[in-house]
Formats: C-alpha cells, structure tokens, sequence
C-alpha cells in the first residue's frame, strides 16, 4: 500500500467515523435499528453543498446540515413511538422518502460540484500543510472534540437514560422516564452526526452525490463490530473511542485489500461481508477456547 493510499484510508476512516458514531448511537446505545442512515449522510452532503454554493461559509454551512439530519431522525423516531411503526420499517420508510428530498435540496440535480469553493480545510491548508495532511489534521481534532462531546452526553442524566432505555424499556418506564422523548431525541442526534459526516465528506470530495449514501449503514455496522471485536472492552468511554479505531481499521483493511491486482473496486461489498463475518466469528472462537481451557482446567 502507498503513502498516499495509506493516508487516504486514515483520512476517510476519521471522517466516517463520525458516522459510526451516530450508528453506534442508535444500534447499541438504543437498541433501535436505524436505515435512516443512507438518506441522512446525503442529506447532510446536499445541504452543505447547497449552502456553500450560496456562499455560505463552510464552518456555519454545517450547522443547517446537522440539523437536517436531525430532522430526519426525529421523523423515524415519532413514526415509531407515535404511530407504532415497527422502528426498522420506519427508517426505511424516512430513507426512501429522503432520497427525493435530497434530490429536491439539491435544486432538481443529481449532484453538486464544490470544486473552487471554500472548504473547512481552507485554514490548514493556508499553514502550508500539504494538502494529503491538511484533511487528516481537522478530522482528528473534530472527531476529538466530537468523542469528548458524546462521552459527556452519556455521563449526563440524559444519556444515562438513553442506555437505560435502550436495555431495560419497561424498567426506566416505570421510573418515569418518557422513552418516546429519549428514542425521539436519540435518534435525531445519531442522524445529526451522520449529517455531519457527509458535509464533510462533500466538502472533501468537492461534491454531493445523490447515490453517495449508499451501503452507509453497512459499513458503520462493519466498523462496530471490528472495533468492539478488537478491543473488547464494556466500558462506555473505551467502546465509543473503539468504534471509531473501527472505523479506520476497516478502512485501512479495505485499502490493503484493493492494494492486491486480485481484488477490484467492484469487489468493495463482497470484502465489507467478509470482514463483518470473521469479526463475529471472532468473539466466538475467543469463548470457545475459553471454555475448553476451562473444561482442561477442571478435568
């Protein structure tokens, strides 16, 4: 693998790690399955873009993005608590719905080009930083400041709710907790993240693309379980930072793998499958040595 491939796996695992997070938000934190992912990324490409195309300054432009992914979110979220909608067929029902909102965001147009158009990188990039570094530099400081952010939020009361709604319902019910709220506002901040995620993402690349969000949630799913399956760990504050290691390992794994004449570009699907297979066989080999380790122990 090059230099250049390297950095570029690092740059686009920091960038979608802050999609992993809003997924992890929703698929572990709340326990709510969430497609509204795949519409939600474009989304918050679209209306950057758009913004930015206006003139807009880039940092302010994804203000209105996170918010249109909140959007998003919140409108899965009242489809399931208020009109009881089974929480999978709601976020595909918001998914197929956004995808001729972002079209209509988008003025009629099934892509935006940003090329010559400020961008947020515009600052580091005036340090003379080259420009392969300039992308890593703010994704990690921005996914820093986004994993402390998150990691507070949990250790609120609110968030504890969260975590509590997402493993024992019926239990923070009784307590008084309104779970409707929790899963409504859970889910709206996960998409606001996946929002931010494809601005960035649009601002990188110099373009929104209506298609841009597709397979997204299979591959913060892919992240999850690659982070969780390397690192092992329970605590809260160890798993959000594990995730997003996930999410540049997969990508890093994903570059090594194309970086062979045997794999194509074509092939990126079939190599997230089988990477999502081996991390959950792993946990279950680890348990099954464990326990014949045990069993030799004892006898």
């Amino acid at each position: 693998m090059s230099l250049y491939a390297f950095s570029g796996a690092i740059e686009l695992g920091l960038v979608y790690g802050l999609m992993v997070l809003g997924v992890y938000l929703t698929f572990r934190v709340l326990d709510f399955p969430d497609l509204t992912v795949d519409g939600s990324l474009t989304l918050g490409a679209a209306v950057s873009a758009i913004c930015v195309s206006k003139g807009l300054n880039p940092f302010l432009a994804l203000i209105p993005a996170m918010a249109a992914g909140f959007l998003a979110g919140t409108v899965t979220g009242l489809l399931t608590t208020k009109l009881g909608i089974l929480h999978l067929l709601s976020s595909i029902l918001t998914m197929t719905a956004l995808y001729s909102v972002n079209i209509r965001v988008m003025g009629g147009r099934p892509n935006i080009a940003l090329i010559g158009k400020s961008t947020v990188f515009d600052p580091i990039r005036a340090l003379n930083v080259p420009p392969y570094l300039a992308a890593n530099i703010f994704f990690v400081i921005l996914v820093v400041a986004v994993i402390s952010m998150l990691i507070w939020l949990i250790r609120t009361e609110y968030g504890q709710a969260l975590l509590a709604t997402g493993a024992n319902p019926k239990m923070i019910t009784s307590l008084g907790v309104n779970t409707h709220f929790t899963i409504i506002t859970g889910v709206g901040i996960s998409n606001a993240l996946v929002a931010l995620s494809g601005a960035l993402i649009a601002q990188n690349q110099g373009v929104a693309d209506v298609g841009m969000g597709v397979g997204t949630i299979v591959a913060g799913l892919a992240s999850i379980v690659v982070g969780e399956t390397l690192f092992n760990s329970r605590r809260i504050t160890t798993v959000i930072v594990s995730v997003v290691l996930g999410s540049v390992i997969y990508r890093l794994a994903i570059a090594a793998a194309l970086s062979f004449r045997v794999f194509r570009p074509s092939d990126l699907k079939l190599l997230t499958a089988t990477l999502v297979v081996c991390a959950l066989i792993v946990p279950r080999l680890r348990q099954t040595l464990r326990e014949k380790r045990r069993s030799g122990e004892n006898g």
